[in-house]
């Protein structure tokens, strides 16, 4: 079993980094050949997501997407001007679940992970923990 943290800082308020490379690095790392990945997010106001990384533009079209359908300006009884944040947060979700084989991250094609900022910019962390099986 393997567990490591990693830091990054967030340029924008709503912004997707692709953090695929570090995972991938961490699951290397670890020497475990067979088994799972998960990358967790301990925080309310950030996530993380599976999708496309060739092409940016959906990355972006995602942040413009879900701006549209939680937007930052709302009647919100959440006093700290972030709840928009949060539902959002609660969309993407904290964790991911990746299968490792021969290792590395089992992922289609065109797929990227990613950390998903909703209330930066940010200094932020994500865990990852590989485990045999």
């Amino acid at each position: 079993m393997s567990y490591t943290t990693h830091a990054l800082q967030t340029s924008r308020r709503s912004d997707y980094v692709d953090i695929t490379r570090s995972v991938r690095e961490a699951v290397k790392n670890s020497g475990i050949r067979q088994g799972i990945c998960v990358v967790y997010v301990p925080h309310t106001t950030a996530g993380v997501t599976v999708n496309e990384h060739a092409d940016p533009a959906v990355a972006r079209d995602m942040m413009k997407h879900f701006d549209f359908m939680v937007p930052e300006e709302h009647e919100f009884t959440h006093e700290e001007g972030n709840a928009d944040s949060h539902i959002k947060t609660t969309l993407t979700g904290p964790s991911v679940t990746l299968i490792v084989d021969n290792g590395d991250l089992v992922l289609g094609t065109w797929q990227g992970v990613f950390f998903c900022e909703y209330d930066g910019p940010r200094s932020r962390h994500y865990a990852v923990k590989v485990v045999a099986g």
